[in-house]
């Protein structure tokens, strides 16, 4: 017999939804407008609830970033679906590393609590990059196998990289093309042994 912890969680009740949806689109503003260290307090307020019941829904301001970024991390997922069946897989990979660099630029503070979670393995935001990892990994291995890759690469370095170039080019506003050019460094160091020499290419 399946214990009560095996059970299904119950829908939410029509109040309960309407406040969830309404603190969800109010963050998802506050965020865009004062970056992911906007006032939750303020959040609340903007959409008639208290604090608690914020908290209710979401119990950290990391769960509450996981939710406002789910549409993001799924058009990133089918992005990595898309880019999967390329023939170029050294630029496929690129493509999407540039993709993960303005995903994490979109909001101030998002690479930064991006970076802070890798290394927490209970924060909301680790467990919903873990699609992402997986989704990377498989471009990963497939450049690495073209030879266009070097071996040694990991796609948590990679992923960090992409997080730290977002969080440089959110320290200058006033560039808006430094992240492509540090992404264009970085490459300098993937590079395998089949693309030494060979800068295509993939920028």
């Amino acid at each position: 017999m399946a214990s009560s912890s095996d059970a299904p969680p119950r829908p939410m009740r029509a109040d309960a939804r309407r406040n969830y949806e309404r603190v969800l689109g109010e963050a998802r503003s506050a965020f865009a407008a004062h970056g992911t260290d906007a006032s939750l307090e303020d959040v609340a307020r903007r959409a008639g609830v208290g604090i608690g019941t914020l908290y209710r829904h979401f119990p950290t301001r990391q769960a509450l970033m996981n939710a406002v970024f789910q549409e993001a991390l799924a058009d990133l997922l089918d992005r990595s679906r898309e880019l999967a069946g390329s023939d170029r897989p050294c630029r496929a990979l690129v493509d999407w590393l540039r993709a993960l660099i303005t995903h994490a630029g979109e909001y101030r503070g998002l690479s930064r609590a991006l970076m802070s979670a890798s290394r927490d393995t209970s924060s909301a935001l680790t467990q919903c990059s873990a699609g992402l990892r997986t989704a990377g990994e498989q471009l990963l291995v497939r450049a690495q196998v073209s030879g266009a890759v070097r071996t040694d690469t990991s796609i948590d370095d990679l992923m960090q990289l992409t997080n730290a170039i977002a969080l440089a080019a959110e320290q200058a506003p006033d560039d808006p093309e430094l992240a492509d050019r540090l992404l264009t460094l970085t490459l300098t160091g993937l590079k395998g042994p089949h693309e030494n020499g060979a800068a295509e290419h993939t920028v």
